[in-house]
């Protein structure tokens, strides 16, 4: 497989690179975007028997969802509302693991997806808030 002649130690050190000089936003997105490879992967594995598999990238999963629900600030109506479709999309997850339930890894995958979708949007409002203020500022 041809990697465009970046080898696996160069890839290795610039997603590390882009790990660490991403922005809270770009880190949050990016763990949304991690969740739902993870879950991608999951839902393969289910469908080729391999459990072990299964539940290595369903636990990855989870981690994921627990560190967004401990690192949201409840401050709010909003804020509340969100901790508790993490909530339902963990709890998913688990039922997904126990069950083999892949209709519970499409709910995890589809409220995970939502969050990831509105993240995308605030970056970009964000983005051309900043832009636009750095050049009439």
């Amino acid at each position: 497989m041809y990697d465009g002649g970046m080898g696996t130690q160069t890839r290795a050190v610039y997603q590390q690179n882009a790990f660490q000089t991403a922005s809270p936003g770009e880190l949050t997105l990016m763990l949304y975007n991690g969740c739902l490879k993870f879950i991608r992967l999951s839902a393969n594995a289910m469908e080729k028997k391999d459990y072990e598999a299964k539940n290595f990238n369903i636990t990855k999963a989870q981690k994921i969802i627990r560190e967004l629900m401990v690192t949201l600030r409840v401050e709010n109506e909003t804020t509340q509302q969100m901790l508790q479709l993490y909530d339902f999309a963990f709890d998913a997850l688990v039922r997904a693991n126990i069950n083999n339930d892949a209709n519970a890894l499409e709910e995890a995958a589809s409220i995970i997806t939502e969050f990831r979708d509105t993240w995308k949007e605030v970056i970009k409002i964000d983005r051309k808030q900043r832009h636009a203020s750095g050049v009439n500022g």
